[in-house]
């Protein structure tokens, strides 16, 4: 059955915090691993039920990861926050379940040139690699989550057929992996191909609960999140103070950010279960450990009904 548009959005909706991973992983600078361990916590106090919290990678490729397995360590998860870690390959994903991750995300591009240039490998050759990784964590009574990156555009081939994203989706399936996550990898998405990608999966690939990571590279980032939810999506990635951006993408900036995001979801009526103010304090530390100026908005501005006294600003003359 064909999808419309929703005239109603859902009562709740999941919000993936992904700064940790997807923010630090594009950082120059050394981030120092007790700072992110008290972001990390600072993040999860706000209500924030999911992580993708980190990567176990190799440290040449991204060196800011290199203490994934210190930071699993030391992550406060009394409150039943679930922390996911994206992993390439079955040596990844053993190093994740050692950690103790509560699920291991696969990835692959839709683009064969940015698969490429991100895993130095073809779309073939990882998704065939996926079969061992899955078998493993099977027998580790680990999930797995899959993602597909430049699902809507890539900065080296253009447009993607929705066709391509179709056919990994259901490779995943295949492979038993039923939670799926569209990645918008340099900001190429708008509303009409959020809307049409998931209307096309949730026909094509059944039973499948899709997420949506989204970059505000060209300012439509949470336009596509008002989509998602259109089409029906309850699930949605975003980073605290719009860090990140893929460092194999030419172009790619900051995620959407997870304080304008909830900001966004509240003011829908959308519950989420996170304290936006807490959220706001967390940003603008971030900022602070960053040491520049970052693109988050509610974080600076506060929420819509935020008022201010009468004499902290001068009255006109004249």
């Amino acid at each position: 059955m064909r999808r419309t548009e929703r005239t109603t959005f859902p009562s709740r909706v999941r919000v993936v915090e992904v700064g940790t991973r997807d923010g630090f992983q594009s950082e120059r600078d050394w981030i120092d691993t007790n700072a992110k361990i008290s972001i990390l916590n600072a993040l999860i106090d706000t209500g924030i039920s999911q992580f993708e919290a980190t990567s176990f990678v190799s440290p040449r490729a991204v060196p800011q990861l290199k203490d994934a397995a210190e930071l699993m360590a030391a992550a406060d998860r009394s409150s039943g926050a679930k922390l996911t870690a994206l992993t390439p390959n079955e040596r990844g994903a053993r190093d994740a379940v050692n950690a103790g991750v509560d699920a291991i995300v696969l990835f692959v591009s839709a683009s064969e040139s940015h698969n490429l240039k991100n895993l130095n490998a073809t779309r073939a050759q990882t998704l065939a690699g996926f079969q061992s990784v899955c078998a493993f964590a099977n027998a580790a009574e680990t999930p797995v989550h899959g993602a597909i990156a430049t699902a809507f555009g890539c900065p080296f081939e253009g447009e993607i057929d929705v066709a391509s994203v179709v056919e990994i989706a259901s490779a995943y399936r295949a492979l038993g992996i039923t939670h799926i996550t569209l990645g918008d990898t340099t900001g190429m998405a708008t509303p009409p191909l959020v809307f049409e990608r998931c209307a096309k999966l949730y026909d094509m690939v059944p039973d499948i609960e899709l997420s949506l990571h989204f970059h505000n590279t060209r300012g439509v980032g949470l336009a596509n999140v008002y989509a998602g939810l259109q089409a029906g999506v309850t699930t949605f990635e975003s980073s605290v103070a719009g860090l990140g951006g893929c460092p194999f993408a030419p172009g790619a900036t900051g995620n959407i950010c997870t304080e304008d995001l909830v900001y966004l979801l509240h003011e829908c009526g959308i519950e989420t279960g996170i304290d936006l103010e807490k959220l706001r304090e967390v940003a603008l530390h971030v900022e602070s450990v960053i040491g520049r100026k970052l693109p988050g908005q509610v974080m600076n501005a506060g929420p819509r009904l935020r008022t201010s006294a009468l004499d902290s600003v001068a009255t006109a003359v004249g």
